[in-house]
C-alpha cells in the first residue's frame, strides 16, 4: 500500500521570476517534474536557454510536498551548501510536489558572500512560489467493475460522488466498467457496489499493466 497523500498541489506549468541582488541578476523557473530524469530534462532546457549565465544552481522533489525520497540538487559551482540546498529547502517547505526549479545567476561583480548567497537562491524559490500557478494531483485507482442492468441507474450517484471516471463500458450479460477513482474513494465505492447490487456485483483492482 502505497504511503503517498492522495492529494496535494503540483505546478500547473512553467512559471518563472526575475530580481537583481546586488548587481547579480537571478533568473529562477519551475515546471512539473514527476521523476528525476523529468527534473533533468528540465535543466538541461534551461542551461540551453540562459547559455551565458555564470552559474545554473538547481533543486528538485519529485515527489509529494514535503517528501524527500526523490530529491536533487546541484550549487553548479557557487560555494557549496549555498545554492542547491537552500532552494531545496525551500522547495520541501513550500506546500507543491513534483516540481523542479532553477536558478541562473548572472555574476553582477559584487561577491555576496556564503549568506547572501543563501538567501538570494532560497530568496528566489521562495519568490517563485508566491505566485506559481498550481492544480490537484490525484491519486487514481484503476478498478473492474462488473453489474447487472437493474443496477446501472442506481449506481450514477455513488460514482459521482466517488468522482469516478468512465474509462470503457462493455454491454454484454452484464454491463462490466473500467474505471478509475481517487485512491481515498475505492473502498467507499466497493460497499456502494456491493450494497446496490445485494453483493452479486463484482469489483476488482486492475494492475498498471491492464490485467
Amino acid at each position: 500500500m502505497t504511503d503517498r497523500p492522495p492529494r496535494y498541489l503540483i505546478p500547473a506549468g512553467p512559471h518563472c521570476v526575475e530580481e537583481v541582488i546586488r548587481k547579480s541578476r537571478f533568473v529562477t523557473e519551475a515546471d512539473h517534474a514527476s521523476d528525476a530524469e523529468t527534473a533533468q530534462a528540465f535543466v538541461a532546457r534551461i542551461r540551453e536557454k540562459f547559455p551565458d549565465a555564470t552559474h545554473h544552481c538547481w533543486a528538485y522533489v519529485a515527489g509529494p510536498p514535503g517528501s524527500t525520497t526523490f530529491v536533487g540538487m546541484s550549487d553548479d559551482g557557487e560555494p557549496h551548501g549555498t545554492a542547491g540546498r537552500p532552494m531545496l529547502t525551500a522547495l520541501l517547505h513550500g506546500g507543491v510536489g513534483e516540481i523542479v526549479a532553477v536558478c541562473s545567476r548572472y555574476y553582477g561583480g559584487t561577491k555576496l558572500g556564503t549568506g547572501g548567497l543563501s538567501r538570494a537562491y532560497s530568496g528566489g524559490v521562495k519568490l517563485l512560489l508566491e505566485s506559481l500557478s498550481t492544480r490537484e494531483h490525484v491519486e487514481r485507482t484503476t478498478l473492474r467493475v462488473v453489474v447487472d442492468y437493474g443496477s446501472v441507474d442506481t449506481l450514477q450517484r455513488p460514482f459521482t460522488e466517488a468522482e469516478v471516471v468512465i474509462e470503457s463500458q462493455d454491454f454484454g450479460e452484464n454491463v462490466e466498467y473500467r474505471l478509475t477513482v481517487p485512491r481515498e474513494y475505492a473502498e467507499s465505492l466497493a460497499d456502494a457496489v456491493a450494497g446496490v447490487t445485494k453483493g452479486r456485483g463484482i469489483v476488482q483492482p486492475v494492475s498498471p499493466d491492464g490485467s
